[in-house]
């Protein structure tokens, strides 16, 4: 068998993972990493803080109509908690896991999550330092369950991370190091300089001999899936998801196929092209790394790596991934922000446009859409990770504000 299949046009790349089938049932093994208790605990942990509310499930007809499907639903995460992103659903929730486990530890009792979040031991608290790397959003949810829960943070950023970024994730109380090289570099700082410390990693990813706590960020990530199929009146009949590392892919994905099983909905993921690293594991059958500088407009997805965990769904529960350029990213930042025929305008970052930008191109191309059984019946999901949680890039890209885009002034 091979490992994958392959299909080129000028504006993207397609690889289908021969591996996946709709067929093959949810293991014990993915259901070690997420599971229906697991979520239900992030969901009444997170749904219990101040100012949490569902973010808008946007459809969009217009945009529906143009490129030949049903219908597209857009989930639009930019007002997450005040962060801007799903971000903060899951390393704000790994921080207070973090934080109980290593309490009820001190003290040799349990702890309840409320005394936790409630700041109730926010003087042990004081005592731990939590640290991770990060391309901006993960961090900014890092920085923010910290602050808000009394423990010290640490933050690792890459060469090209944006100050904007730098100074959003400062602006939460976190002390943020700038490290030489790409993302993948990043992390193994972080993780050495917390080895040498005693401080602990809140990751979003997960490699060998780190699995834990990134569990705890997919499972605050369920939390948007959950609410974005709780709100759709028929099932979607594909997913789009963009991916980075693939923690919030593989989340996604899990509530899909928990829920529906054998008629879950095709899982498509989406890459840059400079740091296509699904795209190339599927193809390989493997994990598999890209090397270099990972240079991309979307930088929240420029990981050379995937994660351990995601892996372990997505290779099975995750049907195709597609690499595209930057252009693809700015037109559909430009097309979200001043739509036609009608539909809502949506700010939507560089790093939360993939997903979608990868269905317009592969509607937009016959041997893609045979490939995905993308047709005028599809019904889409889409997930827009993040608002202008770089505003001043956001605003050079689309000749706008967040807000302006929001209030039609676009």
């Amino acid at each position: 068998m091979t490992a994958a299949t392959t299909a080129r046009t000028l504006s993207f790349t397609l690889v289908k993972n021969a591996a996946a089938s709709k067929s093959v049932p949810w293991s014990k093994s993915q259901d070690a990493i997420l599971n229906d208790a697991a979520y239900a605990a992030a969901r009444d942990t997170i749904t219990s803080w101040p100012g949490y509310a569902p973010t808008p499930l946007v459809p969009l007809p217009g945009l529906s109509a143009e490129i030949g499907v049903e219908s597209i639903h857009f989930k639009d995460e930019g007002g997450r908690f005040g962060l801007g992103s799903f971000k903060a659903l899951g390393g704000a929730y790994a921080v207070a896991r973090l934080l109980q486990r290593q309490i009820e530890a001190k003290l040799g009792h349990p702890v309840p999550m409320s005394e936790i979040t409630s700041g109730k031991q926010a003087d042990l608290a004081s005592d731990i330092t939590v640290c991770c790397a990060t391309d901006g959003n993960h961090g900014r949810s890092v920085a923010w369950g910290a602050q808000s829960f009394g423990c010290r943070c640490v933050i690792f950023i890459h060469a090209t991370v944006s100050e904007g970024r730098k100074a959003a994730i400062e602006a939460y109380g976190a002390e943020v190091r700038r490290c030489e090289g790409n993302y993948d570099d990043s992390v193994r700082e972080a993780q050495a300089c917390a080895s040498r410390e005693g401080w602990f990693v809140v990751s979003d990813t997960s490699y060998e001999g780190y699995m834990d706590i990134p569990k705890d960020v997919m499972q605050g990530y369920e939390l948007m899936g959950a609410e974005a199929l709780d709100e759709m009146d028929e099932k979607p009949t594909h997913i789009f998801l963009q991916t980075g590392v693939g923690g919030m892919a593989a989340a996604v994905a899990a509530q899909a196929k928990r829920r529906w099983g054998d008629d879950r909905p095709t899982i498509v993921l989406a890459d840059p092209d400079r740091s296509a690293c699904w795209v190339d594991s599927y193809r390989a059958g493997a994990p598999t790394v890209v090397e270099g500088d990972l240079d991309t407009l979307m930088a929240g997805l420029a990981c050379g790596e995937v994660s351990a965990l995601a892996w372990e769904i997505l290779k099975d529960h995750g049907d195709a991934a597609m690499a595209l350029g930057d252009d693809a990213a700015i037109a559909a930042m430009r097309r979200l922000a001043r739509p036609t025929s009608g539909d809502t305008p949506i700010a939507a970052g560089e790093s939360a446009v993939a997903g979608i930008a990868a269905l317009v191109a592969a509607m937009g191309d016959d041997q893609a859409r045979r490939a995905l059984d993308l047709n005028a019946q599809s019904r889409v999901l889409v997930f827009g990770t993040e608002g202008d949680t770089d505003p001043e890039l956001f605003e050079r890209i689309v000749g706008a504000t967040a807000k302006d885009v929001r209030e039609g002034r676009a």
